[in-house]
């Protein structure tokens, strides 16, 4: 028997909407001290990869299709943000690990936390950025068409979660999400979900070689 496919569900907000203010408060000091912009989409500079780059067709493999269903949740989670029902997160300043992301209220497994989201660019153009927070969006067989996210100018708070040290027993044991790339509607999309149940105060972390194993992590705290 066929194991069945487990749903993606959308976010639980934080009742309080004072709580809520101090969660959006606490991203709002971390982009300030960052200097980057706020967005919860994708952005197309000129200077960059434009839109119609960004095709899923061209991934290395074939890339997952996201379910309609599971397309719906996503833009449940997008209109609860838009009017300003935000995940229950917090971004909290670590002496060691620089700006960090908890849970600022119980998490289930498979929960959507947040989109990846920042500037679209050519894996090609930033091969000599040292930016960590660069993620793969299209990893494409032809490596000059492969895509890439950079939240340095623009970003959410997907920016802020650490990733782990996933060369050591410790750093794995830490991971609490997932980072997947899906086809959305025919464009390539990040999405970072909760692959256990989080408890409240609990830090995130995922794994930035979840995919490529590209990127050295062994610096990571």
């Amino acid at each position: 028997m066929s194991k069945k496919r487990r749903k993606l569900l959308p976010f639980n907000p934080s009742e309080d909407p004072e709580r809520r203010l101090e969660q959006m408060r606490s991203l709002a000091t971390a982009l300030t001290a960052s200097g980057t912009e706020f967005s919860n989409e994708l952005t197309y500079r000129p200077s960059m990869a434009l839109r119609s780059a960004n095709q899923p067709a061209l991934e290395k493999g074939g890339m997952q299709v996201l379910t309609k269903e599971d397309v719906e949740t996503l833009n449940l989670c997008k209109r609860m943000i838009n009017r300003g029902e935000w995940p229950p997160l917090m971004v909290v300043f670590d002496p060691e690990e620089g700006f960090t992301v908890e849970a600022d209220r119980f998490i289930r497994d498979l929960t959507i936390i947040t989109e990846y989201v920042g500037d679209v660019d050519y894996l090609k153009n930033r091969e000599n950025d040292d930016g960590d927070s660069m993620m793969t969006l299209l990893h494409a067989a032809n490596p000059s068409q492969s895509l890439v996210i950079c939240p340095d100018k623009r970003g959410n708070v997907a920016r802020f979660i650490n990733g782990i040290n996933n060369h050591t027993q410790e750093g794995k044991k830490k991971q609490n999400l997932k980072c997947v790339r899906y086809d959305v509607n025919g464009e390539c999309r990040v999405l970072l979900i909760a692959n256990r149940d989080i408890s409240k105060g609990e830090r995130l972390y995922y794994d930035y070689n979840g995919y490529e194993h590209e990127y050295p992590t062994e610096h990571f705290v």
